[in-house]
């Protein structure tokens, strides 16, 4: 059986959108009847649906369907979560990696959930710094774990590709509640997610 992906998108927005992009490119000074151009407004139309599309996602409500009743009381960590965003300044990409923790307080979430709300709050526009407190504030609200870590490592294209030209720039923004906020938990996180435990 071959794999088949379908993605969904509402016509009237994809239309609207597609509108803007041929408006975009003419104000550019592109042809858009130009075969190389002519799908690209509706390419970027769907492209855009996309690359925002948590803003129609419900977050708790992923870790809500998740949840599980367990005695578990150490560190859960999921680290080098891969995240893909569009910066809210330029709306150009910037992407990286997430590491998150947290420390049950009776209830574990299914794994998956972790990554998944990672691609919620990534799929909006965004700022690195209100992405880490998003991804922090939901878990801990949700989860009402013990503690709760999030550390997110990324590259900018906006000061890659424009501005300071800066390539080989890292930007790196964390959060801690409840037992990460002392600093042997905190270490240990960090230790951790720094180690090459594979």
């Amino acid at each position: 059986m071959s794999y088949r992906f379908f993605e969904e998108y509402n016509e009237k927005t994809t239309e609207e959108l597609k509108s803007n992009f041929s408006q975009i490119l003419t104000g550019l000074g592109e042809d858009v009847t130009r075969e190389g151009i002519l799908k690209t407004p509706e390419r970027a139309s769907k492209a855009m649906q996309f690359l925002t599309s948590g803003y129609d996602m419900n977050p708790a409500a992923i870790l809500k369907g998740a949840m599980f009743a367990e005695n578990y009381g150490d560190m859960v960590i999921i680290k080098d979560i891969e995240l893909y965003s569009l910066c809210e300044h330029h709306m150009l990409p910037f992407f990286g990696k997430a590491h998150i923790a947290y420390i049950p307080n009776g209830h574990i979430v299914g794994l998956s959930k972790i990554p998944r709300i990672v691609d919620v709050f990534a799929r909006r526009l965004q700022v690195q710094e209100r992405l880490t407190h998003d991804i922090l504030e939901c878990i801990n609200d949700t989860l009402k774990p013990q503690g709760v870590a999030v550390v997110i490592e990324a590259s900018h294209m906006c000061m890659m590709m424009r501005g300071v030209q800066k390539q080989n720039s890292v930007t790196t923004t964390s959060g801690f509640r409840g037992q990460f906020e002392k600093i042997e938990t905190r270490n240990e996180f960090l230790k951790l997610i720094s180690n090459d435990l594979s």
